[in-house]
């Protein structure tokens, strides 16, 4: 629909009648005996001659060159319907570990065994997609903490990033204090009660700044609420010592994994652990954040405008230029 900005400045439509019944000229007072004289109409037949003619439909062209300046000046807009912003879901960072230890190969996806990271990619790429309504971010880390994505609702970008992310790009160690430090950071500007962060890693801090326990400790004081997830398998057969001919063993390739320090940073800040040991259970524990009562934000709703005063402009312009050049042409014509 159309509104228009500045409604009033219509009253000005009726200025160049008011002005021109103001300025009428006075009625001149004649002689009561003229003596004619034919010199006088000899002057008038020739100033008649050399005047151009008027064109009738000038007034007309005046007049709408007049409305389409005022119109300009209401500044006419259209208004489209009202769109909802989708902000009635929560504010989630996700952290996710892509240390060297992400490249061990002791999970399956779709019959073949895949690298750590390979299945979280595809896990925490279905669960993106499900976020609609929800603001999303992505910090990687590895022996430094980075910020792939703030907060956003741009969930295709968040899935583009951590799945063009390749194993130690952050460097080999793990660093959960820092990356923990990092969310908390870019939480706590969000309101109070809406800032998750989901911490995927399958080792243990060995590297950073902050330790985690302290890191945790912050997060609770910013009401932060942190559930961490371990990755892994509990066993993986493994050539023996001696080579495929003489057997194979039964090894841990989760030793390092630190579910004492997940488990704390999780009850610490109000949130909860899990354990992943194959992909299928990785699956279920996304579906259970999913799960999770989301906080209620007033809604937001806008309506797109667009500018169209200078149609109304452009006719105006176009209708006095037209009239000045006819003006123009009369008087070189004559």
């Amino acid at each position: 629909m159309i509104e228009w900005v500045w409604p009033w400045a219509f009253v000005l439509l009726p200025l160049p009648a008011l002005v021109r019944w103001l300025a009428s000229p006075a009625e001149e007072r004649q002689a009561a005996l003229t003596v004619p004289d034919v010199g006088i109409f000899r002057t008038a037949h020739d100033t008649a001659a050399r005047m151009p003619k008027r064109i009738p439909w000038r007034a007309l062209v005046l007049w709408l060159a007049w409305v389409g300046l005022v119109s300009a000046t209401a500044r006419p807009q259209w208004t489209g319907d009202p769109v909802s912003l989708p902000v009635t879901g929560r504010d989630l960072m996700l952290a996710v570990d892509i240390s060297g230890s992400m490249g061990t190969e002791d999970l399956e996806l779709g019959g073949r065994r895949v690298t750590r990271l390979t299945v979280v990619k595809n896990v925490v790429r279905d669960f993106v997609e499900a976020r609609q309504g929800d603001r999303v971010g992505l910090i990687l880390f590895g022996t430094n903490a980075y910020l792939q994505a703030p907060l956003t609702f741009d969930l295709h970008t968040v899935n583009r990033l951590l799945r063009e992310a390749p194993v130690g790009i952050a460097g080999g160690k793990t660093a959960l204090g820092d990356a923990i430090g990092l969310a908390v950071k870019r939480l706590i500007p969000r309101p109070e009660g809406d800032r998750i962060l989901i911490l995927l890693t399958d080792g243990a801090n060995n590297v950073g700044e902050v330790a985690p326990a302290k890191a945790a400790e912050l997060a609770a004081q910013a009401g932060v609420r942190i559930h961490t997830i371990g990755v892994g398998a509990d066993e993986m057969r493994m050539p023996s010592l001696f080579g495929n001919m003489f057997g194979s063993r039964l090894v841990n390739p989760s030793a390092d994994l630190d579910e004492e320090s997940l488990k704390t940073i999780a009850s610490t800040t109000g949130g909860r652990y899990f354990r992943a040991q194959n992909t299928q259970r990785l699956r279920d524990i996304y579906r259970i954040i999913d799960a999770l009562e989301p906080i209620e934000q007033e809604a937001e709703t806008y309506r797109p405008r667009a500018a169209l005063f200078y149609w109304p402009l452009g006719l105006g312009w176009c209708l006095l230029l037209t009239l000045m050049v006819g003006e123009w042409r009369g008087w070189r014509h004559a």
